[in-house]
């Protein structure tokens, strides 16, 4: 018979975790086999010891499918990969139509030939988005919090205070397959290949990680003041923020560079990098 092996990583979750988790057991009807992602040393060693009609369930949020597919590259696997959403922001699944603690589904199609971004010289693949400018700074922030306290981390407010008093925006150049976009005063520019990132907002509603062409999205949030910007700022939740055409503007491409006047914090699905002055993104094409 064949057996799910459960991946989960109790240090990136929360007090109700491990009952989240273990309500698998009601979901799945196979043999089932938990392992803590902090135990895989070699990923390449772990694939290999799977039969193949065995399977995966990443089990968690953004954060374990990123580490997943970053420890997996180049890795060449047969087994279905599926995925168990219960993490925080769950925007992969989110992307899908799918609730927190759904059946798992299978996602293996969606984590092979993936986009990839440059950071400091290093490559680093990404399912849903790189977020740059105050996202970043949330991303930094928020993991501040984490370390001080078990308390959920509220985004929502650490942008709002950020955009009223610490956040202070930067000069941006925007370059999409050659060509270049200059800007004065930038919020935010992420990049994505799905609709989703920090918890629910939309930056590029017109993203589409399956489009045909593999064209990857920047929103460029620009030249606004404190007070405008934070008028403007919840309508992402919805993506409507696209209708103010004078601070928003979106731009497609197969690569696209981003880079600041200054150091900024950045987040790839979730995963924080601190003095960063540009980053690169690359389609799998």
């Amino acid at each position: 018979m064949n057996t799910g092996y459960v991946i989960y990583n109790l240090k990136a979750g929360h007090e109700t975790t491990v009952d989240d988790i273990k309500a698998l057991d009601s979901l799945m009807n196979v043999p089932l086999k938990y392992v803590d992602i902090e135990s895989i040393k070699s990923y390449e060693s772990f694939l290999l010891s799977l039969d193949a009609d065995d399977y995966i369930i990443l089990c968690g949020g953004d954060g374990i499918l990123n580490r997943f597919i970053n420890g997996t590259e180049n890795i060449a696997y047969t087994c279905d990969v599926l995925y168990y959403p219960i993490g925080t922001g769950n925007d992969f699944a989110t992307d899908f139509g799918k609730p927190k603690g759904c059946t798992p589904f299978s996602i293996t199609e969606y984590i092979k030939s993936l986009p990839y971004a440059v950071i400091q010289g290093n490559k680093y693949r990404f399912l849903n988005g790189i977020g740059y400018g105050i996202d970043g700074y949330c991303c930094e922030v928020g993991d501040k919090l984490k370390e001080e306290s078990d308390k959920e981390v509220n985004y929502t407010t650490i942008a709002i205070k950020g955009l009223l008093f610490h956040y202070k925006p930067t000069k941006a150049t925007v370059t999409v397959d050659g060509e270049v976009h200059a800007y004065k005063k930038v919020w935010l520019a992420p990049t994505m290949n799905g609709r989703y990132y920090g918890g629910g907002m939309m930056p590029t509603p017109d993203q589409n990680r399956r489009n045909s062409e593999h064209k990857l999205s920047v929103m460029v949030f620009h030249d606004t003041g404190k007070l405008r910007t934070l008028m403007i700022f919840p309508s992402i939740f919805k993506g409507e923020h696209v209708g103010h055409t004078e601070a928003v503007d979106i731009l497609t491409g197969h690569e696209i560079k981003v880079e600041f006047d200054r150091p900024t914090a950045l987040q790839v699905d979730g995963e924080t990098f601190l003095g960063v002055t540009s980053y690169t993104a690359v389609s799998h094409m």
